[in-house]
């Protein structure tokens, strides 16, 4: 069934040939399969076969109890996430449990009631936040650069300004709650991120590549060295920072059992609003942080939150 899920046309001989079965047994397992309800159509004569009509649904898989409840698990903690491509959570939690048998579904139901993840209405389990849904440029995006990363978009970062940019894009992320994307603007030569909500008309891009993707990689690397705020991190450093950090920052773990860290980065000095946000969340990440090198206006913006903090 997956052989001929794969293919648009196929022929008995071909079904011979692959399987090394008889005619016979080949047309026989073809009527079988037919009659599941897969969607066939034959043709006559020379250049004739079978034809698989268009199918949204997949051939049919086995799961054992454990795989399953993996799967629902890893589903409901996906809640208020802004998936791609899902349209009705409902529609797919019911399909999920719809194949369980009666122990199982009872099972499936209590581990939704017990588990509560981090996007989970601890008050409200079953409850959707309005943010469940993902942008609507988002499936878009990820579809163009499957096939290629050149692309062209709009940005709208104020309504009524848009502009248009010729990127090659690197990654699409979810951080914060928001989903982004970095890109690598060809027209400015600098590394973006930008928010996939405020993108629109995405295409795959007409003109050609300034640039090859080797050495835009090779461009991020070089820059990379040029950071201006080197940080390194403890164990309770880490953990906070896996719970929030800026867009694009990676962290290199430098000792056993992710026990110490480091990251840096290049910051834009004159850019105060990106300042204020680094000088409060480095202050989140806690006793955990030591400077290797910090920008004296990014020093003097943490020295008066400190002030700030003193007591009276």
């Amino acid at each position: 069934m997956r052989y001929i899920n794969n293919r648009a046309h196929f022929t008995i001989a071909e079904i011979q040939r692959e399987f090394k079965i008889s005619r016979a047994t080949a047309i026989r397992d073809i009527n079988e399969i037919q009659a599941m309800g897969f969607p066939l159509t034959t043709e006559l004569g020379r250049g004739g076969g079978y034809f698989v009509l268009q199918n949204q649904y997949l051939p049919s898989a086995r799961f054992t109890p454990d795989e399953l409840k993996a799967i629902f698990i890893s589903f409901i903690a996906s809640k208020n996430s802004q998936l791609p491509y899902l349209q009705n959570r409902r529609s797919i939690t019911e399909k999920l449990i719809g194949i369980a048998s009666q122990t199982q579904q009872d099972e499936l139901i209590e581990l939704n009631n017990i588990l509560l993840f981090e996007n989970t209405n601890p008050a409200n389990p079953n409850l959707l936040e309005l943010d469940d849904a993902a942008p609507a440029e988002l499936n878009q995006l990820i579809s163009l650069a499957v096939r290629d990363r050149h692309l062209r978009v709009t940005y709208e970062l104020s309504v009524g300004w848009p502009q248009l940019l010729d990127v090659y894009l690197l990654h699409i992320f979810n951080s914060n709650a928001q989903w982004l994307v970095e890109v690598y603007d060809f027209d400015t030569d600098e590394f973006r991120y930008l928010p996939v909500d405020m993108l629109r008309d995405s295409a795959i891009s007409e003109q050609a590549m300034k640039w090859s993707e080797q050495e835009i990689l090779s461009k991020k690397r070089l820059r990379a060295r040029e950071s201006n705020l080197i940080v390194k991190l403890d164990a309770s450093g880490i953990q906070r920072f896996k719970r929030m950090h800026p867009p694009g920052i990676i962290l290199s773990f430098t000792g056993m059992f992710q026990s110490s860290g480091i990251f840096n980065v290049q910051l834009d000095t004159t850019d105060m609003e990106t300042l204020t946000y680094y000088a409060d969340w480095l202050l989140f990440l806690g006793k955990g942080v030591e400077f290797e090198r910090i920008p004296d206006e990014l020093r003097v913006i943490l020295e008066e939150r400190l002030a700030n903090l003193r007591l009276p």
